[in-house]
């Protein structure tokens, strides 16, 4: 899947985050690292990605401008998904005491290849009460060579004592300009022709989730050689623009037999209703917009 094969390798390919990036960089170059971070923000804004990258920079054995060098031993090995000293735990599904008890006997143990015993904890926030406790010994008290990188969606769901042990980045909803760049970037490497309105429409959909952009990219150039604004409203079972704007201005006109029946053939045509509403709020915001800058000039 494209999100898989262009998930980003260094810190300049992580779009949207700059402000956390430009941080973690210097702390690589310095080797002021922290023992625990905390990494937050909504669903495919880049926080999993970022940790690996952290993790392979810190272990990278020549790192250039604080990015990892994808070229010693380690680097290849993280590519390769064969570093043993980074580990990925997923906490929906290993949120137990025994899964933090299992870190906290490990975690003593010295790396076997690289500098730092690395681990990242994805959708921390679905811990049980008794392993967010185990995991509090642990980061109380961190081996000199350990360092834990925590991801969540759910930060209010963390403990204060689990927050105040750990640095935290907040990781920002991705602009559209910066899914669209990406998205072409994408298209260009894969030898896709594109239309710069489907681009658009893909980044709209996404609503700031890199992740979910690519993968909806990947979705409707399946068996394509272009990537068309038609395959998009296809594949996602979005309304045309023209369509959305007669039912936006049927409203405004308070015609409901106008209305209801443009309605009825969007539905029949097998749009979704919530991408019928997001639609209609984008166009009358969209016309809002413009009316308030008409009323200033």
């Amino acid at each position: 899947t494209l999100y898989r094969v262009f998930r980003p390798k260094t810190f300049d390919e992580v779009y949207g985050q700059q402000h956390i990036t430009d941080i973690l960089k210097k702390q690589v170059m310095t080797g002021q690292l922290s023992h625990a971070y905390l990494f937050y923000g909504p669903r495919g804004t880049g926080k999993t990605s970022t940790a690996k990258i952290l993790a392979n920079a810190m272990n990278c054995l020549a790192p250039q401008d604080g990015n990892p060098c994808g070229k010693c031993e380690v680097c290849t090995g993280v590519a390769n998904d064969a570093f043993v000293d980074i580990v990925e735990i997923d906490a929906a599904s290993n949120n137990s005491v025994d899964n933090v008890r299992d870190i906290r006997e490990k975690v003593s143990l010295l790396p076997a290849l690289g500098k730092y015993k690395v681990y990242i904890i994805d959708e921390v926030h679905m811990l049980s009460p008794g392993a967010f406790n185990a995991l509090l010994k642990t980061l109380e008290e961190p081996p000199a060579h350990a360092v834990f990188i925590l991801a969540t969606t759910e930060i209010r769901k963390l403990p204060a004592t689990i927050l105040s042990r750990c640095q935290r980045y907040d990781f920002k909803r991705i602009t559209e300009e910066d899914i669209i760049g990406r998205l072409r970037e994408v298209a260009e490497k894969t030898g896709i022709a594109y239309e710069e309105e489907a681009l658009t429409m893909i980044a709209q959909s996404a609503e700031g989730a890199m992740r979910d952009a690519l993968s909806v990219m990947d979705q409707c150039i399946a068996g394509q050689d272009a990537l068309t604004l038609d395959h998009v409203n296809e594949a996602m079972g979005i309304a045309d623009a023209e369509r959305t704007r007669a039912l936006c201005e049927a409203v405004l006109d308070e015609n409901p037999s106008q209305a209801l029946q443009l309605l009825h053939g969007m539905l029949r045509d097998g749009i979704e209703p919530h991408n019928i509403l997001r639609d209609i709020i984008v166009e009358l915001s969209g016309q809002l917009a413009k009316e308030a800058a008409d009323a200033y000039k």
